[in-house]
């Protein structure tokens, strides 16, 4: 056996009992756990302690399983299951965003203070609100509401009659006036500022055949002048500058006067005069004689004022054009004395005493009972827009705008009878130069005293989306060019349409 094979067999041996399996009490495979305590005592120590409280932190578990593993008591409460959660009845919609911003010409300072509303005339979305809930001044855009409350309340064929009747004495007769400010002492042939209104020379002409037939032999000798529709004195109020006046642009508002007391009946701006009653009876009584065939007028004619005996016989009639008229009269060149006239017919009509105190009931209720506008922070003090005092958000403007611009109930007269921009009214001059695009697009009524420029109505914007909208520019000193202002600011809008941005 070599050398070699003499140490292969003598390692045979010394392994074959570990390969065999057999247990060796002093080896480490068995006696060895003692020697392995006992080579490392602290280490088992510690491994020992940590077994124990592993066992201790899951007993509960072993012990809860041990419980459930029991049969269990019946509960002796109803289980019971979540309520609904409620469901809206209409989920939201998603808004898109917008934005195109008119920020830049809304903060031209021409414009002092600005509040402002833009809506889709469809929808009533709010495209863009600037303060629009607060009431502010509306200069003459308050004809808007004046217009439409006498739509609501009067009806667009509505006519305002003024009468001549039988006095109380012989040789008398009273003219009686119910607010018709058109009455024309032109004669037959002329037109005044109100084309096709009535005439008193045929008012005349019908009195001096009546009463010829109903007194023959007596002439007349005096006129009462009747102009107690309302309260003669109750005729201006103290908040409007009296040059407004003097220099052309309104008349005292007595409910009987001729040609709007223009000192030139054919000028919508014309001086006025401090007594439209009595130039109304002077000119009367110049038609009487123009009309008198011969006996029925006497050599002279007096006047005083009164009131008409009820139930007295009627000598004489004429009557207004249609409201519809009227208002395209009012409307287009913005006359005040045709809006302070119509709004004190809406009160009488209405069941109110006429004057302007009467006005802060009698509008707004026109508007909310004829088309649901709301009379919350509307302060309606006259019918021409020319107080300062007056106040109207510009919210509760757009949304009768909204209402016009669709023509429901009978406004449709209001939007046929909105000045063009470009084209008609106080609007034909408006909107040059660069603002030119719009022209024949935006149908706005406009507004000017001295602390404000206001310009309201309705568009189709470039994109083709209807707006509607209402500007108000209020300050001290506010300049002619805050116009111009305004009409860049319109223009804006229109170039965005529906992208207006609120930002």
């Amino acid at each position: 056996m070599s050398r070699r094979e003499a140490r292969g067999r003598d390692a045979n041996r010394r392994s074959a009992p570990e390969a065999g399996g057999q247990k060796n009490p002093a080896g480490p495979a068995g006696g060895g756990l003692r020697a392995l305590v006992s080579k490392h005592p602290l280490a088992w120590l510690l491994g020992a302690l940590g077994v124990v409280f592993v066992l201790l932190g899951t007993g509960a578990v072993f012990a809860g399983v041990a419980v459930a593993s029991t049969p269990a008591a019946a509960p002796t409460t109803k289980a019971t299951t979540a309520p609904p959660r409620p469901i809206p009845s209409a989920l939201p919609t998603a808004s898109r965003l917008r934005t195109c911003s008119v920020a830049g010409p809304a903060s031209d300072p021409r414009l002092m203070t600005l509040t402002g509303s833009v809506m889709r005339a469809d929808t009533g979305e709010v495209l863009w609100d600037h303060g629009a809930s607060v009431g502010v001044p509306t200069a003459s855009t308050m004809k808007l509401l004046i217009a439409s409350a006498a739509v609501a309340v009067l009806t667009p064929d509505f006519q305002i009659a003024t009468d001549v009747v039988d006095g109380s004495t012989a040789g008398t007769v009273v003219l009686v006036g119910h607010g018709d400010p058109t009455l024309s002492a032109l004669p037959a042939g002329e037109q005044s500022v109100y084309a096709g209104a009535p005439k008193l020379s045929d008012l005349a002409s019908q009195v001096v055949t009546a009463y010829a037939a109903r007194h023959p032999g007596v002439p007349i000798t005096q006129v009462v002048l009747d102009a107690s529709y309302w309260n003669p004195a109750d005729n201006w109020d103290s908040s409007v500058k009296q040059s407004e006046r003097t220099q052309g642009y309104q008349s005292l508002t007595t409910a009987l006067q001729v040609d709007g007391d223009r000192s030139n009946p054919k000028a919508q701006t014309s001086a006025r005069s401090t007594d439209p009653v009595g130039r109304a009876g002077a000119a009367f009584i110049q038609a009487l004689k123009n009309a008198d065939p011969g006996g029925v007028v006497g050599a002279s004619i007096s006047t005083s004022t009164g009131s008409a005996v009820s139930g007295a016989a009627g000598l004489g009639e004429v009557k207004s054009q249609p409201v519809r008229t009227l208002i395209s009269q009012m409307l287009l060149p913005s006359d005040n004395t045709l809006g302070e006239m119509l709004a004190r017919i809406v009160s009488k009509v209405s069941g109110f005493d006429g004057t302007y105190a009467s006005l802060q009931q009698a509008i707004p209720g026109a508007l909310n009972s004829g088309f649901k506008i709301p009379a919350a922070g509307l302060t309606i003090v006259d019918g021409s827009g020319e107080s300062a005092n007056n106040k109207v958000p510009p919210a509760t403007m757009t949304s009768l705008l909204r209402l016009i611009q669709a023509g429901s109930l009978n406004l449709d007269v209001v939007r046929a009878a909105m000045p063009v921009a470009g084209k008609s009214g106080t609007l034909a001059s408006r909107f040059s130069g660069a603002n030119a695009v719009v022209r024949g697009n935006v149908t706005a009524k406009t507004g000017w005293i001295d602390t404000e420029y206001a310009l309201a109505g309705f568009m189709t914007a470039a994109d083709g989306t209807a707006l509607v909208f209402a500007f108000d520019a209020v300050g001290p000193g506010i300049k002619s060019s805050a116009q111009s202002a305004l009409d860049t600011l319109t223009v804006a809008a229109y170039s965005c349409g529906d992208n207006l941005s609120n930002n």
